[in-house]
């Protein structure tokens, strides 16, 4: 097994999200609500298998929004100028991203709602 080949495709990976971080405001948005929602996670009473939906779904989003702002850096690069079928897929790709943080939300409200609620029980 190769260490120094593993190393650095961390390093290549890490070099990926600061540079979307960094690049694009969508992913900083995702990121701190992600943030958010894990603090939440580990404050809160949740079960193993709620534990994992959140995870799956808090990764699902930000994987999407990672392959979002690749696909449009790759267009950027092989059609400088904008053409409508190159807006067209940019504006499939966000809807992409927009749907998967929907059903996280809504997700989300459903597992969190009733620990938040049983929070101020009297």
């Amino acid at each position: 097994m190769d260490y120094k080949r593993i190393r650095q495709s961390f390093k290549d990976a890490y070099k990926g999200v600061k540079y979307v971080y960094k690049n694009e405001q969508n992913f900083r948005v995702q990121f701190f609500i992600s943030v958010l929602v894990l603090a939440l996670m580990f404050f809160l009473n949740l079960s193993k298998g709620e534990i994992i939906v959140i995870l799956f779904l808090v990764l699902l989003v930000l994987i999407l929004e990672l392959l979002n702002s690749a696909i449009e850096k790759f267009l950027d690069v092989i059609k400088p100028r904008m053409d409508l079928q190159v807006a067209l897929v940019k504006d499939i790709m966000a809807a992409m991203v927009l749907l998967a943080s929907t059903a996280a939300l809504l997700i989300g409200l459903v597992v969190f709602l009733p620990h938040v609620i049983d929070l101020f029980r009297v």
